[in-house]
């Protein structure tokens, strides 16, 4: 198949961030029915692909009518991620493959993998021209600024990444040092839009309509990357792609859309993962989703302990009952 760079995005403006633990396909498909134009799986191990680790295979699951879709692996060795990449695209049924050369964990970065590949460009080279041999798909890369504030080197990795046949970047404003604290830097985003001209997807702080508008204006990104913003708050993409179009933002959603849209992804992770995964997952889930509601302290303890669906169709009931 030919990597067509241009195409990568498939017109895509408005994208869902792949965020692991969170990202998973249920919360993806309302993300989708919201208004999410490109999603990506969580990360996945490319040497645990490789490995013929079964979790890792199950991450890599899109629904049929997930596309564009890219799947996003992540590792350091370039012949396991040459591998990783060959079997993600076969497992997935994607339309792209991602590497994370931006995920700033410790665990991750302790093995010289995610946002750690930003401190040793050579390495970071290689890795890249493994997946790209190993890949049928186009390839993407995700990054952040840099590593720390002194070495903010992203439009050097983009520039490198584009050299290599990299079909699109995503650059999230921070750097490692950073994790999540402090602001996004849109000046750093807008530097390397400027010095590639394969599509840039643009990833920090959009919690708004108005933070995706400001963020696209100035940067001149060809997407904006929704990622925190999302948790509890699928109707985000619904907003912001009102922004984009210059339409009325629409109103908030009632009590009663908010638990449908929470059940209706809590019953799409037990088709997917079984209730006793889907009841532990929907714990932070749901507790996202009451986020704001006034007196909603008493139920989100009582999500805290969620073991069975019958749990979670009884606490939806009472919210309902009293919070509305």
């Amino acid at each position: 198949m030919e990597k067509i760079a241009e195409n990568v995005l498939h017109g895509a403006k408005i994208v869902l961030a792949p965020m692991a633990g969170v990202t998973d396909l249920a919360f993806r498909t309302v993300c989708r029915e919201a208004g999410a134009q490109y999603t990506y799986t969580e990360m996945v191990s490319a040497k645990a692909l490789t490995f013929g680790d079964k979790k890792s295979r199950r991450l890599l699951r899109i629904a049929d009518d997930e596309h564009p879709c890219a799947a996003q692996i992540f590792g350091r060795d370039p012949d396991a991620m040459r591998e990783g990449a060959r079997i993600a695209a076969e497992v997935s049924g994607a339309d792209a493959i991602d590497i994370n050369m931006g995920c700033p964990m410790g665990k991750i970065v302790s093995n010289g993998e995610g946002s750690a590949l930003m401190r040793d460009l050579d390495k970071a080279a290689r890795v890249i021209e493994a997946v790209l041999e190993g890949s049928p798909l186009p390839v993407t890369v995700k990054m952040r600024k840099g590593w720390d504030s002194g070495s903010a080197n992203c439009v050097e990795l983009a520039k490198l990444a584009e050299s290599l046949g990299v079909s699109a970047i995503c650059v999230h404003g921070r750097t490692r040092v950073q994790l999540y604290s402090g602001s996004s830097d849109r000046d750093c985003i807008r530097a390397v839009k400027q010095a590639v001209s394969i599509p840039v997807i643009a990833n920090g702080d959009v919690f708004s309509g108005a933070d995706a508008v400001r963020l696209l204006n100035f940067t001149g990104a060809d997407a904006v990357m929704l990622g925190r913003g999302t948790f509890g708050k699928p109707w985000l993409f619904r907003e912001v792609a009102a922004a984009l179009e210059g339409r009325e933002i629409p109103p908030e959603p009632s009590l009663e859309e908010k638990c449908e849209t929470a059940v209706r992804q809590f019953e799409i992770a037990r088709e997917d993962k079984g209730e006793k995964v889907a009841c532990l997952e929907a714990r932070k889930h749901y507790a996202w989703y009451l986020k704001g509601i006034p007196y909603a302290g008493y139920y989100r303890e009582k999500i805290s302990h969620i073991t069975t669906f019958e749990d979670i169709y009884s606490i939806t009931k009472g919210i309902l009952r009293d919070l509305k």
